[in-house]
């Protein structure tokens, strides 16, 4: 193997190496300084006189006599069965004291666009034990759903509660999580660390923890490892994998950093013009393939700059994704958990996974219902502050005590409490039963008298 000690130019993570053999885009570069200390990088751009390579820890201590040797292979995942229950680094290597990963593979940490023939339409509901999620913008497996949060608010909490949580009421198949969390302080790291091995979650996950402190250039490394490894223990090994990606600002940032580097012309608000490109090929590797055991799920996690939904980021995961949980800062200030705004939240394929057959047959009813009687209420807030409460009509003012007990109720919920599918809708009915039965026109007479309190009792009694 060559070495070469052409260094030209070192600028943050990156160094230009000039007058080398031909080398491929993404191959893996070993780095010796003057001191016999090795680092890693990985082709980033080449050229007939200027390769760039991105190197993966600091550049601290490499010169212009530093060698480089160039390995002619790309970045792969060692992979195998014993993965789960384990702590990994954001660059895959074990930090939770365990043994190296004995592989059974070694992946392309790329991936493979999964052929638009090929896949299947999700239709399976999957449970997270959370009503705002479950009963109203339903999480069906192999989707993409991100949750747009905010600074400050308890998104991680969520994740660590749907990592828990999560399972296929009825079904026997394995089921894993692989969490990857980027750009975390310490503090985060340790508290995610501490909830899964307590809670026992870990047992049936892997997480990959890339800390603040860490190189940028392996935040852009760790969602690839981590959906990698998903795609094994779904497609190689059948299990159902639900993959949460934390936090995806963190990771647009490290692009960011790295374009500007690079010297690249920057687009909206100085993130690469790539960027579309880039988030697309990540959330793209959820779903599931006509006759193969296994999926994967994806909930990306992203804290929107300024709370603004319409910077580049979630702008360009709501393009790609299907649908969006919206996490509010007035339904956190006023103390309720999960403070999950149902209201600008959706599930573009809620209605594949939910109905008789998967989870019941009021389902999709009762969600319309709650949503049409909780936007009701909620626009008549907006009102009450111009007007008064004394102005309001009877039936507005019912509408606007539904909206107060709906947040009271049905979105407030317990850090963890693990609510069935059937808790929340039975939830769901009681709260509907406030109004009067003329007011509930989305639902059809017939689950009226069915699935409505009044009705139920009557029947059991």
């Amino acid at each position: 193997m060559k070495e070469y000690r052409t260094i030209a130019q070192i600028a943050g993570p990156l160094i230009f190496v000039e007058k080398t053999e031909p080398v491929g885009y993404n191959e893996l570069v070993n780095i010796v300084t003057a001191d016999g200390t090795q680092k890693r990088g990985q082709v980033l751009d080449t050229s007939d006189e200027i390769v760039v390579v991105q190197v993966f820890e600091t550049t601290a201590g490499i010169g212009r006599d530093s060698g480089i040797r160039f390995t002619g292979e790309t970045i792969k995942m060692p992979v195998g069965r014993d993965m789960l229950g384990r702590i990994l680094s954001g660059g895959g290597k074990p930090i939770d004291g365990g043994p190296e990963i004995v592989p059974e593979k070694r992946l392309e940490t790329t991936g493979a666009a999964i052929n638009p023939y090929a896949r299947a339409p999700p239709a399976d509901f999957i449970q997270t034990g959370i009503s705002t999620i479950d009963g109203t913008n339903t999480l069906v497996r192999g989707q993409k759903l991100p949750i747009f949060s905010a600074s400050g608010l308890p998104h991680n909490d969520v994740a660590l509660q749907i990592a828990r949580q999560a399972k296929v009421p009825g079904s026997t198949e394995e089921f894993a999580v692989v969490f990857a969390a980027m750009g975390i302080t310490r503090e985060e790291a340790n508290y995610f660390m501490a909830d899964f091995e307590k809670t026992g979650a870990l047992e049936r996950a892997v997480v990959f923890l890339n800390l603040a402190d860490d190189p940028a250039v392996e935040r852009i490394i760790t969602p690839r490892l981590a959906l990698t490894t998903a795609e094994y223990l779904a497609f190689d090994l059948g299990y159902h994998v639900l993959v949460i990606l934390t936090d995806m600002t963190n990771y647009c940032e490290a692009l960011r950093q790295i374009g500007a580097a690079r010297e690249e012309v920057p687009g909206r608000r100085g993130y690469p013009g790539y960027m579309y490109t880039d988030l697309a090929s990540i959330y793209e590797r959820a779903g599931i393939i006509k006759g193969v055991k296994g999926s994967v799920t994806q909930i990306p996690i992203l804290t929107m700059p300024g709370d603004d939904i319409t910077h580049p980021i979630p702008d360009l995961t709501g393009y790609i994704t299907e649908g969006q949980i919206v996490v509010n800062r007035d339904l956190h200030r006023k103390g309720i958990y999960a403070p999950i705004n149902v209201l600008p939240s959706l599930s573009r394929l809620m209605n594949l996974g939910i109905g008789k057959g998967h989870t019941r047959e009021d389902h999709k009813k009762v969600s319309d219902q709650l949503y049409a009687a909780y936007a009701e209420g909620n626009d008549l807030r907006g009102l009450v502050a111009i007007v008064g409460k004394d102005a309001l009509s009877e039936r507005d003012r019912m509408f606007l005590e539904f909206a107060d007990l709906f947040e009271d109720r049905f979105v407030r919920q317990g850090l963890y409490e693990d609510r069935s599918i059937e808790e929340t809708l039975d939830l769901g009915w009681d709260l509907l039963a406030t109004l009067p039965e003329e007011q509930l026109v989305r639902i059809d007479r017939e689950l009226i008298q069915k699935y409505h309190p009044k009705y139920r009792k009557k029947a059991q009694g």
